[in-house]
């Protein structure tokens, strides 16, 4: 008889069971229309063995296959890909801020970089909001201005791109449509990082724009502090820039870009003075070649310890008297910073994004994170002021040189070797002819 009940209550429990898995949605050809246990009284032990193990099979393959769903919860519904062909797209430009320091300079790379490049952050940016196709620059006409190494900042880097628009391209040429269109900057700038930020933009370019042809002139800032620096030397060193000069021994040379034309236009190149110990070195040009202008404050600072006379510019920016290049260091990344690129006044008209919630948290991004440096530098100045012992640093400079390159740490050699009676690197005409057999080797 225990036997029996036992049985009773457990077919009862498992019965039940069932139907309110049933009364959930759960179908079962094993359940029977009743769910009362009255029925159970007159069955016999066969019967009711037969019909628990039936019950219990049912509930163990319902729970294991028939997942339940929490009341008002929705299940996860598979998102559609975006139909990017389904908008029109437009020819845009963009400017924008960016603090190098943390990045493997601007330009996208082929082979993975130790640090992110700029433009692979922002073309990230523009992919996320879904205004470009993919993350292939060749599918959006993706145009740089000026490129930067790693290292080096920017404040009014321009690139030129197709984006999606929400007007039709006949409604795109009148400008009173423009308040219609996407708000670019500010979309943008709410999931780019604190250090780099989009500030203004050109939605009417003239025809065949591009950000790096269409560029007139390139204009760099380089920020040094005077200690150990003759600023009067520097600057007549500094003015024998001007002009058209050939700088082949101011450039890396590069084989795969096949250059033989070093002339380059500079319109300024002076010393000036931003507070008590700071200067800069502003410098513009037509255009530059790969690490010019790092190479150009190098052969400053020489000058600036009195180290070279002011007249070893022109001797460089002579291929006639140094026909290859000297061998000496490059000035620290950290220090440049390209301040603006320039276009024909009447080519392009730069707007402001709109002012609303998502513009005033872009701007209190950028001041926090000027703010933190700000109080590093001056920390980093009340460190330095516990440290500082001038006869000491008369004495390091008594017996060893130590070269100015802009980090503030320099180099430090027994003795100066003056660039005239230095070791010399290729002339290019020999690195571009190693480049080309090489490929062609590889054919």
């Amino acid at each position: 008889m225990r036997i029996f009940r036992g049985l009773f209550r457990r077919l009862s429990t498992t019965a039940k069971m069932s139907s309110q898995q049933k009364s959930n949605g759960v179908s079962s050809q094993v359940l029977t229309s009743s769910s009362s246990s009255d029925q159970y009284k007159s069955w016999t032990k066969e019967q009711l063995i037969s019909k628990l193990q039936a019950l219990e099979s049912h509930n163990s393959e319902s729970t294991t296959s028939t997942p339940t769903v929490a009341k008002g919860k929705k299940q996860n519904k598979q998102k559609k890909p975006f139909d990017f062909s389904r908008f029109s797209t437009r020819h845009i430009a963009l400017r924008f801020s960016y603090l190098g320091w943390s990045y493997n300079g601007l330009a996208i790379q082929k082979e993975p970089t130790p640090l992110p490049t700029v433009e692979q952050v922002l073309i990230e940016a523009l992919y996320k909001c879904r205004m470009i196709p993919s993350l292939n620059p060749g599918d959006f006409k993706f145009s740089r201005c000026g490129r930067t190494d790693k290292g080096v900042s920017a404040m009014n880097q321009v690139v030129s791109l197709l984006v999606r628009s929400n007007l039709t391209t006949e409604e795109q040429v009148d400008p009173q449509n423009d308040e219609r269109e996407l708000d670019y900057v500010n979309i943008l700038n709410s999931v780019l990082p604190s250090d780099i930020k989009i500030h203004s933009f050109c939605l009417h370019l003239p025809e065949g724009f591009d950000a790096r042809f269409s560029c007139t002139s390139r204009y760099y800032k380089y920020i040094f502090n005077k200690k150990g620096l003759d600023i009067a030397m520097m600057r007549e060193a500094a003015s024998y820039y001007l002009g058209e000069n050939d700088f082949r021994n101011f450039c890396k040379l590069d084989g795969s870009k096949q250059v033989t034309n070093y002339q380059r236009t500079i319109y300024k190149a002076e010393i000036s003075q931003l507070n008590e110990d700071m200067f800069c070195f502003e410098l513009e040009g037509s255009a530059f070649l790969w690490h010019q202008v790092r190479n150009m404050i190098a052969v400053l600072f020489l000058v600036g310890q009195r180290l070279e006379a002011p007249e070893i510019v022109k001797e460089l920016t002579d291929p006639e008297v140094y026909s290859t290049a000297p061998i000496f260091e490059m000035g620290n990344d950290k220090p440049l910073v390209l301040y603006d690129c320039k276009f024909d006044n009447d080519q392009l008209v730069w707007k402001k994004p709109v002012q609303n919630s998502k513009n005033e948290k872009s701007i209190s991004s950028v001041y926090s994170n000027w703010l933190e440096n700000s109080v590093k530098q001056q920390v980093s100045k009340f460190m330095f002021e516990f440290f500082q012992n001038e006869e000491y640093d008369q004495d390091i400079t008594d017996r060893r040189v130590r070269v100015n390159l802009g980090d503030g740490r320099g180099r430090i050699i027994n003795e100066y070797v003056p660039l005239s009676k230095r070791d010399r690197l290729e002339d290019f005409r020999i690195v571009n002819e190693r480049w080309l057999k090489k490929k062609k080797a590889e054919k």
